[in-house]
């Protein structure tokens, strides 16, 4: 069985069975825990509502052939994708909760399976759809051929929900959202030559490939929680291939490895990443490494038997939403003043570092007037080992030239006329 309890009073609210729940966690919360919902192996989804726990106006919500249901990171909005079933289409349908109406639908053919993926913001979903070309059909098996994948892009934000396609003929092995903003990254190919394509949307206009990086050693993507900057990161098989790339412009701010890594982890900040090799997936070499967002290693730890290392989350701001705002209107003045600052510091800098060099220079002037003064000290004794010869001051019209021969070979031949 699975019991929901209250967390502040530890009271015991619902106990469910759960007896080979079709997806797991089995039960999937919204955002702002006022819902939650879970469906059975015959496309039932029961929803219920806290704090009673009770099933939402007392009846679950019948859809054969429905496959997976998620929720949106933003609204009381559910996502849910139904399966094809001979003449009728497959189909993605947007559902708003509690009222129960069907915002939007897509009609989707030749589907194989849909993945859904929300962006952290909530303002954008994502449905991986891998459709065929050619249904395959035995006793045991359905098997597909000619296997091609569409991104269809829901615009959450604007009017009626507009839908975007986005088509990759080659397999994809990773898709992520950019978590504050609009672009997402696709990695896809043969796995052999893996390319990693970044798409920008806007609103009223279709998604823009940004950039498309061919042969890469990469097979995760990791986002900064701040959006903006990336780690292709290459796992396991791929030996801890790192590379850390500005989305901005798209340049390769740092790369690095770490042999074997099997996880990457952000700091909430987004300016500090963690990569480790853990002890659940191997046994030897056990280590975190930290990095800062430009891909500069920071320090290297290595602990026996390291298996996890989880961030502490970042706390909510101090500031109010007006405070925020005003900060964001007046960034270029209070960046003015920031620049300031650190100019002042950079020149403290500069002259610590003049006055150390001063007096590097006056140690070594010292030690050398010294050596000076000793050298002179030792002039009548050098002249005494020299025969009374000052070697200082020698002129040369006072030296004789003598010239030495040594005889190094002779050799006598006989010539005949």
């Amino acid at each position: 069985a699975i019991v929901i309890w209250d967390t502040r009073t530890g009271a015991r609210k619902r106990a469910f069975h759960a007896d080979d729940p079709p997806m797991l966690p089995a039960f999937k919360w919204s955002h702002d825990d006022k819902f939650f919902a879970r469906m059975t192996k015959d496309g039932t989804l029961s929803i219920y509502e806290t704090p009673s726990c009770g099933l939402l106006d007392k009846k679950s919500i019948k859809v054969p052939g429905m496959r997976d249901f998620s929720w949106s990171p933003k609204e009381n909005i559910l996502a849910y994708w139904v399966a094809e079933d001979k003449d009728v289409p497959a189909r993605v349908v947007l559902l708003e909760i509690p009222t129960r109406n069907e915002i939007r639908v897509k009609n989707l053919f030749s589907v194989a399976d849909c993945k859904m993926h929300w962006q952290k913001c909530g303002d954008y979903l994502c449905v991986k759809v891998d459709r065929y070309k050619k249904l395959l059909k035995d006793e045991k098996e359905v098997k597909y051929a000619g296997m091609y994948y569409n991104f269809e892009i829901f615009h959450m934000l604007e009017k009626q929900i507009p839908v975007d396609s986005v088509e990759v003929k080659e397999t994809v092995h990773a898709f992520s959202w950019e978590p504050v903003g609009s672009k997402f990254a696709v990695i896809h190919g043969e796995s052999q030559y893996l390319n990693v394509s970044f798409y920008g949307l806007k609103a009223g206009h279709t998604p823009v490939l940004l950039k498309k990086y061919e042969r890469k050693t990469a097979n995760h993507i990791f986002w900064s929680p701040t959006g903006q900057f990336v780690v292709l990161a290459g796992l396991r098989s791929m030996n801890g291939i790192l590379e850390f790339v500005d989305t901005s412009d798209f340049t390769t701010m740092g790369t690095g490895e770490h042999f074997m890594c099997t996880e990457v982890e952000w700091d909430p900040t987004g300016r500090y990443v963690i990569t480790g090799v853990s002890f659940w997936g191997h046994k030897l070499d056990n280590a975190f490494w930290v990095w800062n967002f430009q891909g500069k290693i920071l320090k290297r730890s290595t602990i026996d038997k390291f298996c996890q290392l989880c961030w502490r989350p970042r706390p909510p701001s101090l500031l109010a939403k007006d405070q925020l705002r005003e900060i964001k209107k007046n960034l270029k003045k209070y960046s003015d003043q920031f620049n300031a600052k650190d100019k002042l510091r950079q020149s403290r800098a500069s002259k610590e570092l003049m006055e150390k060099r001063r007096g590097l220079m006056d140690k070594f002037r010292k030690y050398r007037e010294e050596k000076d003064q000793q050298y002179q000290e030792n002039l009548e004794e050098r002249q005494r080992l020299r025969e009374g010869i000052d070697t200082d001051n020698i002129d040369e019209s006072e030296l004789e030239e003598e010239v030495v021969e040594f005889l190094i070979k002779e050799e006598e031949s006989v010539v005949q006329d």
